[in-house]
């Protein structure tokens, strides 16, 4: 009976050590295979959102800012407000456009129909370096502004809206999800990816009728022949957002310079291309940029904006300036003889 007993146990741990040694040369064989790049090895990414949680790996292996995870937040006060903002990033609308649940001060756009993904797509505007820069002086108003005017600028330009209460839970919670996406980041920091794609600038003036071209051959799918966008089912925002007419950002906004739109465009569009992997060339998205552009939209009154006129940008549309040039040459280039001459 003994014997029996040590035979079978005998027999287990045989089969033990065989499972074992099976295993150990399983990861081996596989650990190789990585080195030599037979099985390359991912990590797994939530959709939507940038991998990445903590400051050890906030800098892909391309040396790409990537945004920390949602799913990394704590269940408390804290991290609720900074899912509260992320949703307020994601379907602004929803919750203060025309028809908002909260407020009614915007014009139904999302932010993050100009900041990518609520604000975490490598060259899609997005907050990276936001925290480590606020507050900071601006020269466009002159003054030193902190995290609720940089929010409030893009409601009243980017959404044609009025401005949110600073003390409001809205902004609070904004501010909170700014402030956590770029924790890990300090000012100066040399990851790649951060707000826009530095686009090479055009030897010869944009040309607005050329973007028209390129507009109705890849933008009309998604933002419609009349720029009015796609209107999602809730009624609430928009699932492509209007880029021109009543709805659509005013000549205030950051994209209403084309630099900044060819820039965007450039990395991000048409809606599912990436920096690394483009499908405009520069010139069409420059002359796409001065064709959306040169369309309709609304005005806002800008003239306390550039109180030194030296440090307008190159193609800020709007007089008056420094140099000579006149209004449409900033506006569409060439920009060559404007930068040298205000250098």
């Amino acid at each position: 009976m003994e014997e029996k007993k040590l035979d079978k146990w005998l027999r287990q741990l045989t089969l033990s050590v065989n499972l074992l040694v099976i295993g150990i040369l399983g990861s081996t064989l596989l650990l190789l295979g990585h080195a030599l790049g037979i099985f390359p090895l991912k990590n797994q990414e939530i959709p939507g959102i940038a991998s990445s949680g903590d400051s050890a790996s906030r800098i892909s292996s391309t040396g790409v800012w990537q945004a920390p995870q949602l799913a990394s937040l704590p269940s408390n006060q804290e991290g609720d407000l900074i899912r509260y903002g992320h949703e307020l990033i994601a379907h602004t609308a929803v919750y203060l456009g025309p028809k908002g649940k909260v407020r009614q001060i915007s014009n139904g756009m999302n932010c993050q129909n100009c900041h990518l993904k609520g604000g975490t797509v490598a060259y899609g505007n997005n907050y990276g370096a936001v925290a480590s820069k606020y507050p900071v002086f601006r020269n466009r108003s002159g003054t030193t502004e902190g995290y609720e005017k940089r929010v409030n600028d893009c409601i009243e330009r980017s959404l044609n809206g009025k401005p949110l209460d600073p003390d409001s839970r809205e902004m609070k919670a904004m501010v909170a999800y700014m402030k956590w996406l770029g924790k890990d980041v300090t000012n100066g920091a040399s990851d790649k990816g951060f707000g826009l794609l530095d686009l090479p600038l055009p030897k010869k003036a944009a040309d607005p009728a050329k973007g028209k071209a390129v507009y109705e051959a890849y933008c009309t799918r998604c933002h419609g022949e009349d720029g009015k966008g796609i209107l999602a089912e809730n009624g609430l925002e928009y699932t492509y957002p209007p880029l021109f007419g009543e709805n659509s950002y005013n000549t205030g906004a950051g994209l209403y310079r084309i630099s900044r739109f060819a820039a965007f465009v450039k990395a991000n569009m048409p809606y599912g291309v990436t920096f690394d992997n483009p499908f405009l060339t520069d010139e069409e998205a420059w002359n796409v940029a001065a064709y959306v552009n040169s369309m309709p939209r609304p005005e806002k009154d800008l003239s306390m904006d550039w109180p030194d006129l030296s440090k307008k940008p190159f193609d800020h549309p709007f007089g008056p300036y420094t140099d000579s040039f006149p209004e449409i040459q900033h506006k569409y280039g060439p920009f060559g003889p404007l930068i040298s001459a205000n250098k």
